[in-house]
């Protein structure tokens, strides 16, 4: 029979007094209670100034100091930003001057086209996509393919060439547009494709060539922004994959050219955190110096919390 193994004997335990430890909370960190009637600026400060409570603040206190002091702010956005109806909040940036440069995908501009055209975007896929007819309608494959054709002939980027034609054209609802507004506000808006990922290039009178080479044309204005990054604010919105790689690009190109980008913050805000964006936005790009962070929740309630905060703090 084996023999009966006891249980190990403590009270040689060495211990140290609670005072002396560090610890990672304090009480001071803690949430403050709500009372009713409260400003947005109260409730910023009852937040608990723990994990994404802190990133908050210091993000919208980031992008507050890059205005104040006229450094570049940079929003990278995917399409969802437009589809849970935050454009309005986006272009009030725009128009303070908080947001300096967007960067979108190609979706990005179908969904924006959309709304300018009708005030309204978003087809359900599942339901078309049984009978072929997703992505199928006229005015908006029509529309865009005119405005890539223009981009090519004029040597425009594809972002202003779309936001051009929006204002042009007339469209009803171009005061929801951002392409628009960064025409009229003049504030370049870049439009970063990958050929095959939208609607529009299924369409006979699309052309990759002039959408490529518009596209092209806007990665190279996109590097001109990103130059000017230091001391300013790059967010990643809702784009997994092309924005971060798109800025990675643009990040150690700018280097090699001589450009000093060394202390910048980054923010990369999205209801699922993914490796590139992690990587591409938030690390690697911060290594030198600067802050990276990572936020996690809905765009449709934090870009707008973001926002408001920038407001009450340089308004």
């Amino acid at each position: 029979m084996k023999k009966r193994i006891p249980p190990i004997d403590l009270s040689g335990l060495t211990t140290y007094p609670l005072c002396s430890r560090k610890s990672k909370v304090s009480s001071t960190d803690f949430a403050a209670p709500w009372s009713c009637g409260g400003s947005f600026s109260n409730f910023l400060n009852s937040l608990p100034d723990i994990l994404a409570a802190g990133d908050v603040r210091s993000v919208i206190s980031a992008m507050a100091t890059a205005h104040r002091e006229e450094k570049t702010v940079v929003l990278a956005m995917g399409a969802h930003v437009t589809k849970v109806g935050l454009n309005p909040v986006v272009i009030d940036l725009m128009e303070r001057g908080v947001i300096t440069a967007v960067a979108m995908n190609g979706a990005g501009i179908i969904h924006d086209t959309e709304i300018a055209m009708s005030g309204s975007t978003s087809e359900d896929v599942a339901a078309a996509l049984g009978d072929g007819s997703f992505g199928m309608a006229r005015e908006t494959g029509e529309f865009l393919s005119s405005a890539i054709t223009d981009a090519g002939k004029t040597g425009s980027g594809l972002g202003e060439a779309v936001g051009k034609a929006i204002c042009d054209g007339g469209l009803p609802v171009q005061d929801q547009s951002i392409l628009a507004a960064g025409v009229r506000l003049g504030v370049p808006v870049t439009v970063h494709v990958a050929l095959g990922t939208d609607i529009i290039h299924m369409h006979p009178y699309f052309d990759p060539a002039m959408a490529g080479k518009a596209s092209h044309d806007d990665f190279r204005i996109f590097c001109s922004v990103i130059a000017t990054i230091e001391k300013g604010v790059y967010l990643n919105v809702g784009s997994a994959v092309i924005l971060p790689e798109v800025f990675l690009k643009a990040v150690t190109l700018v280097r090699n050219l001589g450009h000093r980008i060394d202390d910048f913050t980054t923010v990369n805000l999205d209801f699922i955190q993914h490796y590139r964006p992690m990587t591409n936005v938030v690390n690697r790009p911060t290594l030198k110096g600067g802050n990276g962070f990572s936020l996690t929740g809905h765009h449709e309630i934090m870009l707008p919390l973001i926002a408001a905060g920038i407001i009450e703090e340089t308004d």
